[in-house]
């Protein structure tokens, strides 16, 4: 793989993101390295958005005159809150990934690689994680994780030279390659992969990357509102 700076640009703010997530998941709870390993994630925000920062002209679908058509805009609002529905609901305990591996025999896989609990010890919300986290989820990730899922890995598993297949061309192959990864990096294997399905539609239908990275925000948005109001911190 010849490592050109559009694969750099949409690759490299994803793995910055997988690492310090693994570090977050690696630190201990107590805080006895030294760090609360919840502030990690306020790191990332500003290691992995600076990185986005750094590439930004490496990114013409997000670029001016990118922007979405007033009906696509709202499509994308609407399938981003179905998502969210769907994910709080598709749960049980077969649909959880580390599930799915035992019952298919690949062994227990481990739990997440880190949670994302804003309590004190009193049980009190610690608002600044709070707001971090949700910046993060709402405003971050979907921008990262759009460029690297569908504008990188849906289109290069059609052509190495990625950045000259237009999106309403990919085929039905890569969509489905690319959604099972995409379902891989995440807990709720079956939520992922309606999510996957249903970013990857946008993309294909609208052609702009920002229908997807819409509906993507809309989703955590209103997953982080729902998290923080009912208290289900294991969908963190």
């Amino acid at each position: 793989m010849q490592l050109s700076r559009p694969l750099v640009a949409r690759v490299l703010p994803f793995l910055l993101f997988m690492a310090l997530l693994a570090l977050r998941g690696e630190l201990p709870a107590d805080g006895s390295a030294g760090i609360d390993p919840r502030w990690v994630y306020g790191i990332t925000v500003l290691v992995v958005g600076g990185a986005l920062a750094f590439f930004w002209r490496d990114y013409p679908e997000l670029g001016r005159g990118s922007g979405l058509k007033a009906a696509d805009l709202l499509l994308s609002l609407v399938v981003g809150v179905v998502v969210f529905v769907l994910w709080i609901n598709l749960d049980a305990g077969w649909m959880h990934l580390d599930q799915l591996m035992s019952l298919v025999g690949m062994g227990k896989a481990g739990e997440a690689a880190a949670t994302f609990t804003p309590l004190d010890a009193q049980g009190g919300l610690i608002w600044p994680l709070v707001i971090v986290r949700i910046i993060g989820a709402a405003l971050l990730v979907p921008v990262m994780e759009e460029l690297f899922w569908r504008s990188f890995l849906m289109r290069w598993l059609d052509d190495p030279r990625f950045e000259r297949v237009d999106p309403r061309a990919v085929t039905l192959k890569a969509v489905a390659l690319s959604t099972f990864v995409f379902m891989l990096a995440h807990t709720l294997w079956l939520a992922a992969i309606v999510a996957g399905l249903a970013y990857a539609w946008l993309y294909r239908r609208t052609g702009s990357l920002w229908a997807p990275v819409v509906a993507h925000a809309t989703t955590n948005g209103a997953l982080g509102v729902w998290v923080v109001r009912t208290g289900n911190w294991s969908f963190w």
